[in-house]
């Protein structure tokens, strides 16, 4: 067939030894999706059969060599060679690694051909993956590499979202990392997002300090008076809304992240340990300020409870529909 008005969705296996396989094979074989969209998976066919057959799941696979031949009501699996990589629940192994490595620069490769319209990514194993041609802290450093526009992790869900201004780094490294170019480009990026992908005119946003109690006036540190307030300050001027910076120990008990479209946060834990005790299993993590949309969970591998059949899928649904309404919401805007 040719390339179909429906959206189509690149979905990449992840590592075959952890859940990724039987989260997405939940989802497609429940039929959950919404009816605009068709799957495409990039996966070892033979493994993602064994999988199946493992868990018994009730779905037929169609096994296809290239988007063209896609289906539109199949579950297409756009096979990758395993290169002998045997699944082995739970286990870390480089082979799987590798494996998951082709899956993801296949799918990556077909969305920026266009071939697919979106990408949603199963977790993968961080170390396992790395090779010479995986250098890289995660799929969102990947995708900054190799896809057009400058990234920012995003966790989202219905009631909440948080971006990073420093993702997968060592805390020891982060408060010499955030500069003023640094805060300004990513909250303007996130702003834009806000605007584009998730229709939010008007976008208010809030910025964490990055020491307790945001410096307590230079008694407990410097870095926040001396330049996340001055950034604040000069976007306001600019129009942009943004508040801060706040203490982060009691923003979000305290639900003011609520008055917030989007909070910002300067290092990882201190964003995502809140985001994932407020959505765990809801959340998704969107790769925004890339010209094209890629969406995952808000989970690892979870070897301990692969090929167990208990995986939850709820976050990995999520991750879908998400990145369908973020495109849905780009086209409307490109076309308007």
């Amino acid at each position: 067939m040719g390339k179909s008005k429906k959206i189509i969705v690149g979905i990449t296996a992840g590592d075959m030894n952890g859940i990724g396989p039987e989260i997405v094979l939940s989802v497609l074989s429940k039929n959950k999706l919404p009816e605009n969209c068709i799957p495409v998976v990039y996966a070892s066919y033979e493994n993602l059969e064994g999988t199946k057959k493992h868990l018994s799941i009730d779905c037929e696979l169609h096994l296809i060599h290239s988007v063209i031949e896609l289906e539109d009501s199949a579950i297409n699996v756009l096979d990758i060679d395993a290169h002998g990589a045997t699944i082995a629940y739970g286990k870390k192994d480089k082979a799987m690694g590798k494996l998951a490595y082709h899956c993801l620069a296949k799918g990556v490769n077909d969305l920026k051909e266009e071939k697919i319209d979106v990408l949603v990514t199963a977790p993968i194993n961080k170390e396992t993956i790395q090779s010479k041609h995986f250098s890289f802290m995660g799929h969102t450093d990947y995708l900054n590499e190799n896809v057009e526009g400058s990234s920012v992790m995003m966790m989202v869900s219905e009631s909440l979202r948080v971006a990073l201004l420093t993702e997968h780094l060592s805390l020891s490294k982060v408060a010499s990392s955030i500069t003023k170019k640094l805060v300004e480009s990513r909250t303007k990026s996130i702003y834009k997002t806000l605007q584009l992908d998730f229709n939010i005119h008007h976008p208010k946003i809030a910025m964490l300090s990055i020491d307790p109690h945001a410096g307590d006036n230079g008694v407990i540190g410097t870095i926040d008076n001396m330049v996340l307030a001055p950034c604040i300050n000069f976007m306001k001027k600019e129009g942009i809304q943004v508040g801060g910076p706040f203490p982060a120990d009691s923003f979000f008990g305290s639900m003011k992240y609520k008055e917030f479209d989007v909070v910002i946060a300067p290092y990882h834990d201190q964003g995502l340990i809140p985001f994932k005790t407020l959505s765990f299993g809801k959340g998704v993590n969107f790769t925004s300020g890339l010209k094209y949309v890629r969406t995952s969970p808000d989970h690892g591998t979870a070897y301990e409870i692969a090929g167990k059949g208990v995986a939850k899928d709820s976050s990995f649904l999520e991750a879908i529909k998400l990145a369908l309404a973020v495109y849905t919401n780009r086209k409307a805007t490109s076309e308007s």
